[in-house]
């Protein structure tokens, strides 16, 4: 680092974030609690809807991932309209269908039917996973922004908790049509909520709006002094437009980080985690567990999900990302492989049925503070300002996707491998991402979004660019 980037890196002091900033990222975060309801009640109201619509297993796994479908649609959607539109306009539109998505989903007459109508709630999802993450990180103060997205995906566990604790009471009555449809009430707060957030200050920059920007910046940090200093940062990283594509295509330095963004969703969906929200009560019923103990037991799943969250919004801004995300894999490696090896031999005793939850609640820990929220983290703040929208855009299609062959093969892979050796290829899977992180994943603890840039744009590998 030269004298000049570290002049540049602490231009911008460091305040606590104000009471109406940290209310702005946790009403954008509630993006996170519907993405969690829509993932977690299907988990639950699979084996009436399959009853009740005569859905083959090739059918109840279309069903599960038509979702992730729409929303690697979404996703792709999301960059231009958070560029062209704004990030605020954009959560207000994914608002609009999650609610219309989740009364379609609960009013649906067939597979077919019930199959569009998550593609629906799927354009929802990724239009809010694409530009939550990406509003909450440029409405955040650099001290706090990995706090503040953490939220995001904090309101994710809590969503998968309540469609948990929704299923597991709906399913005393089979009524798998009100487990999907009572989203929509959630759907509309979010929708009243969204409309007070402010605009991006860095997107109306963008749109050459400096004296909104300078008016957001001072509400949302309380000084004018630190206001018009921030301003001034982003602007001197904005002497060119948005390219996009064609900043990918001429800039190796660009094209570097949207591939590490691309990675590291793949990283996320590939640990396992979705397979165990999705398939949760299919999991404990591997283990021995009776109907309704799988359906509380898979509500003690979301219960621990979002415990565990609490850990990485806690010290994700004082251990930094790459331990946590190495401590994350670890602990995952482990409880999948245990997991698949108690299968291997067994469960047909009571202490190899609790050693079983045990370590499965042993991953769902590792995943809540690592990978979970920390991947969301990273992929926010690895993009250049110049293509942002394009780099997030780009990973965020990716963890869908991704996303979509986890939930479209799970079931075949336990017809095809066994119980056993699935788990066990997770294991293996968690195992190698610990190198991945230790090779290429930055540590970005405090550093400021210009800075990142800078280093990114110098060529320092990528692992060096949160210096």
């Amino acid at each position: 680092m030269t004298m000049s980037d570290t002049l540049l890196s602490s231009h911008t002091p460091v305040v606590p974030q104000t009471g109406k900033g940290v209310l702005t990222a946790v009403l954008a975060a509630v993006a996170g609690l519907m993405f969690g309801l829509d993932i977690g009640v299907i988990s639950g109201a699979l084996k009436y809807i399959a009853t009740d619509f005569g859905a083959s297993q090739g059918a109840q796994e279309w069903i599960v991932s038509s979702m992730m479908f729409g929303a690697a649609i979404g996703a792709v959607c999301a960059g231009r309209l958070s560029f062209s539109f704004g990030r605020k306009k954009t959560l207000v539109l994914g608002a609009c269908l999650f609610v219309a998505g989740s009364i379609l989903c609960a009013l649906a007459t067939s597979v077919t039917i019930l199959i569009c109508a998550r593609v629906v709630l799927g354009l929802a999802i990724g239009l809010a996973t694409f530009t939550a993450p990406l509003y909450i990180s440029e409405v955040a103060d650099q001290a706090r922004r990995g706090s503040l997205i953490s939220t995001y995906q904090l309101m994710i566990t809590i969503g998968i908790l309540a469609a948990f604790v929704s299923d597991a009471l709906f399913s005393y009555y089979a009524a798998w049509r009100w487990m999907l449809g009572v989203v929509a009430f959630p759907g509309l707060v979010f929708l009243v909520g969204v409309l007070f957030l402010p605009d991006s200050p860095r997107w109306l920059i963008m749109r050459g709006r400096r004296d909104d920007a300078f008016k957001v910046l001072v509400s949302l940090r309380g000084s004018d002094a630190i206001a018009t200093s921030e301003l001034r940062e982003i602007e001197g990283q904005m002497t060119e437009r948005q390219q996009g594509f064609g900043l990918f295509v001429k800039n190796r330095n660009f094209r570097r980080s949207v591939f590490l963004g691309i990675v590291l969703q793949v990283v996320q969906q590939f640990t396992g985690m979705n397979v165990v929200m999705y398939y949760a009560p299919r999991i404990f019923e591997a283990t021995g567990f009776g109907s309704n103990a799988q359906m509380w037991g898979t509500a003690i799943v979301g219960l621990v999900n979002v415990l565990a969250t609490f850990i990485a919004i806690g010290y994700v801004d004082k251990w930094g990302r790459r331990p946590m995300l190495i401590v994350g894999f670890i602990v995952m490696a482990a409880g999948m492989g245990v997991l698949g090896t108690m299968l291997y031999i067994g469960t047909g005793t009571d202490i190899a049925k609790y050693l079983s939850v045990g370590v499965l609640l042993c991953f769902i820990i590792g995943f809540a503070f690592s990978a979970g929220p920390l991947i969301w983290i990273l992929c926010s703040e690895v993009q250049p300002l110049q293509g942002r929208d394009f780099g997030i855009a780009c990973s965020t299609f990716t963890n869908w996707a991704a996303n979509m062959v986890v939930g479209a093969t799970f079931l075949t892979l336990l017809t095809t491998l066994g119980s056993a050796q699935t788990f066990w290829l997770y294991a293996a899977l968690n195992a190698a991402f610990i190198f991945f992180t230790i090779r290429f994943v930055p540590e970005t603890r405090g550093v400021s979004l210009e800075q990142i840039e800078r280093n990114l744009m110098s060529g320092l590998p990528l692992n060096k660019i949160g210096r």
